[in-house]
């Protein structure tokens, strides 16, 4: 089976996120970047795949040149290659044009299985999976606790509040995974020194047929306009009961619209 592991570089979400004053995105170049935490998940979910049917998983980023950094680590858990969408055009791109971006790279990779994260910690919109399914016309098997590979079938338990669903589709598809669905190995050293010797492929869009005024902010259709720093949190509002507490508090409730 090829399978193909969506995996963004993120900023840390451990550690303090700010966005770029000139341009308003989120400021890679000073944070601590790491494998967006959903990714690893899928990463594990695809190694397990190829361990009890065979074939191959590929990494796709994109993103842009120390996205290298990702993509090592990545490959040190035991995908054998990568393939890394890079362009200075690519800055500043929406959730679609990425979209736009990632179906064409996908097309030239042929998968049967495509796995990523349910959602990435620096954007968490969950959009990312569906507009490749209708790019791509696959099924799109989403919020993934389980997933059960038999031949060209897929059967997931799809995570909800109250439970979980069983959907099947046949391949090709896309699956997005919960942090429920395994748990992650961690590279060993052996990995570590072997992924230096992987194969990582390079795109532009040139070589993806994708125009730079499709992509970054040419071709965003939403933007941030304009962000500031969340206010410190302000001290309670203390009611002293001296006879009139109840009548206090619901006039509190009331002004803050609870009641």
């Amino acid at each position: 089976m090829n399978i193909v592991v969506l995996v963004k570089q993120v900023p840390d979400s451990g550690a303090d996120r700010n966005l770029r004053t000139d341009d308003n995105t989120v400021d890679r170049g000073s944070a601590n970047n790491v494998i967006n935490e959903m990714d690893e998940y899928a990463i594990e979910e695809a190694l397990k795949i190829k361990e009890a049917h065979g074939g191959e998983v590929t990494i796709l980023t994109m993103g842009p040149d120390r996205a290298t950094e990702s993509i090592r680590k990545a490959l040190s858990m035991g995908p054998d290659k990568a393939v890394h969408v890079v362009d200075d055009a690519l800055h500043g791109s929406c959730a679609v044009a990425t979209s736009k971006v990632l179906a064409a790279a996908l097309g030239q990779l042929n998968a049967d299985l495509v796995l990523c994260g349910s959602e990435s910690t620096d954007g968490r919109v969950q959009v990312m999976p569906h507009m490749l399914a209708e790019r791509l016309g696959i099924a799109a098997l989403t919020g993934a606790r389980k997933l059960t590979v038999d031949g060209a079938t897929l059967t997931v338990e799809r995570q909800t509040e109250e439970g979980y669903e069983v959907v099947t589709a046949s391949t090709p598809a896309i699956v997005s995974v919960w942090d429920t669905i395994n748990e992650p190995r961690y590279p060993s050293f052996k990995g570590i020194m072997a992924a230096k010797k992987k194969p990582v492929q390079t795109l532009a869009l040139a070589d993806l047929g994708v125009a730079a005024n499709e992509v970054g902010f040419d071709g965003a259709t939403s933007a941030v306009v304009e962000h500031s720093k969340r206010p410190p949190r302000s001290g309670g509002v203390k009611v002293t009961d001296e006879g009139s507490g109840g009548t206090q508090l619901v006039e509190f409730l009331a002004t803050e619209k609870f009641v």
